[in-house]
């Protein structure tokens, strides 16, 4: 077995590249997704480790330390840390010339040729998903052996296998948490509406919706949602809990949860045994029944992309959403004592300057606990970026998705609407639906009768402020 180290590189200060992560970008608030994409072929590999830089604070001396020493370097990333992650892995390269070098992800499983063209220190990526593409090369396989890979031979010349094949009973995973409690510091990872420390992971992979901009079932995951039995996932959930008494909550960050509700329903009744609190990604169109099933059961918080509230808007990017559908939703959970964090995303086909102040009027309406606003982002791979490409929507000089100090731009710009209108309309949105004296109260309520809520909320201004300094040097 080939001595492996699996790396989220270094990168902008508070940036979030793991594939946790819907969009790779440093956030208004200091966030952290587990890199459990990296974490899942690792507990493949015996005697392998885990690196996640960004949240430990590791800089290249201690990578270069461990590389040094090892095989084999299997590197996750994304289109907009391509570029600083080729450079970290010419750097391990220049350090120990015999290394092999691979990269997955999103990226680079979309455009396997780019990449090893404009990556000359890697030897080879891997396609779509990679768990046991991974285990076979730290195997010793040889590369003209494994399926799902494009690599350079002997030679030079990029070859493409043929593909691997889809992953069909998730019970052949083993749990990522054994990683986590081996390489990881939980408490390194910290996501604003969850509480601190959580812990997230996957109990299935793929997305019946077809959402137009949505990245990962379109690159790795699929339209098909392919699950983890429920009893293997209450196994590890109580295994964690034996691993980390400390956790507070724990998340499904499954694209879509709720996809599957009687199978919902059944983990959420596990995880009532244990008393376990526990919040996921949700569809805003969950049936009243089954959301007081899963508050019953320890439901805490659903985590909803309403992405807009206009619904031509919805229409055009495929999302199978009803305005109206989603209104009777939010009003559920409300009532149910449920909390929701809404994520909203400006700047998609069909947006105007008058949908924009829809949406946010929408926002104020339904009123999520706490939101989140992203700025439409074409990733390679995507319906949307094709027909970003197709329609002129994007230029080169914004495909980056990112600025170079990794805070995320408006890539897409329409022939009423320019970039800097889409990227204005971000503060804009947050200004309105959080400085209204009911929300503020409710947060001011919040942190009155909790002090470690106190602590929180004032940490979280600081750096919610600071991001707003930021996208104005950026703008």
């Amino acid at each position: 077995m080939m001595k492996t180290l699996f790396l989220q590189p270094p990168s902008f200060d508070g940036f979030d590249g793991g594939a946790g992560s819907r969009y790779q970008a440093k956030r208004e608030i200091k966030s952290f997704w587990f890199p459990t994409w990296l974490a899942q072929p690792a507990a493949l590999v015996p005697g392998s480790r885990l690196i996640d830089a960004p949240p430990a604070k590791i800089g290249m001396d201690v990578v270069l330390a461990d590389t040094r020493n090892r095989d084999l370097c299997v590197i996750h990333t994304s289109t907009p840390s391509f570029a600083s992650d080729v450079k970290v892995a010419q750097a391990i390269k220049d350090a120990n010339p015999n290394i092999k070098i691979g990269m997955v992800g999103a990226k680079v499983a979309v455009q396997p040729e780019e990449s090893l063209l404009k990556g000359a220190p890697i030897d080879f990526v891997a396609r779509n998903e990679f768990d046991f593409t991974i285990k076979d090369i730290a195997g010793g396989m040889d590369f003209a052996a494994v399926d799902g890979i494009s690599y350079r031979n002997k030679d030079g010349v990029i070859v493409h296998n043929k593909e691997r094949k889809i992953l069909a009973n998730m019970d052949d995973l083993p749990f990522v948490t054994e990683v986590y409690k081996r390489d990881l510091k939980i408490e390194n990872y910290f996501i604003g509406y969850l509480k601190h420390p959580y812990l997230s992971l996957y109990t299935g992979r793929g997305c019946k919706s077809h959402c137009t901009f949505c990245l990962w079932p379109q690159t790795v995951g699929g339209h098909n949602y392919r699950v983890r039995s429920v009893e293997h996932v209450a196994a590890e959930i109580r295994q964690s809990l034996k691993m980390f008494p400390q956790v507070r909550e724990i998340f499904f960050d499954d694209d879509t949860f709720t996809d599957n509700l009687p199978r919902a329903e059944a983990i959420a009744k596990e995880l009532g045994k244990m008393g376990v609190t526990w919040s996921c990604n949700a569809k805003a169109n969950v049936p009243r029944k089954t959301l007081e099933v899963l508050k019953t059961n320890g439901l805490r918080l659903l985590l909803v992309g309403y992405e807009s509230g206009n619904q031509q808007i919805l229409h055009n990017i495929k999302k199978g959403m009803l305005i109206e559908v989603a209104k009777k939703f939010t009003k559920d959970c409300h009532e149910l004592g449920i909390k929701i964090h809404g994520t909203f995303i400006l700047g998609l086909p069909g947006e105007t300057r008058e949908t924009i102040q829809e949406t946010i009027r929408f926002a104020t309406e339904v009123n999520p606990h706490t939101m989140q606003v992203s700025l439409a982002a074409p990733y390679p791979g995507t319906f949307l970026y094709k027909q970003a490409l197709e329609n002129g929507w994007l230029d080169e000089a914004n495909a980056e998705l990112i600025d170079e100090s990794g805070v995320q731009i408006a890539p897409l710009h329409y022939p009423h609407l320019s970039h800097s209108e889409i990227f204005d309309s971000v503060e804009t949105f947050y200004r309105k639906f959080y400085f209204r004296a009911p929300k503020i109260a409710s947060i001011v309520g919040e942190m009155v009768t909790s002090p470690q809520m106190m602590v929180r909320r004032l940490r979280e201004g600081v750096e919610f402020f600071q991001f707003l300094r930021e996208r104005h040097k950026a703008a």
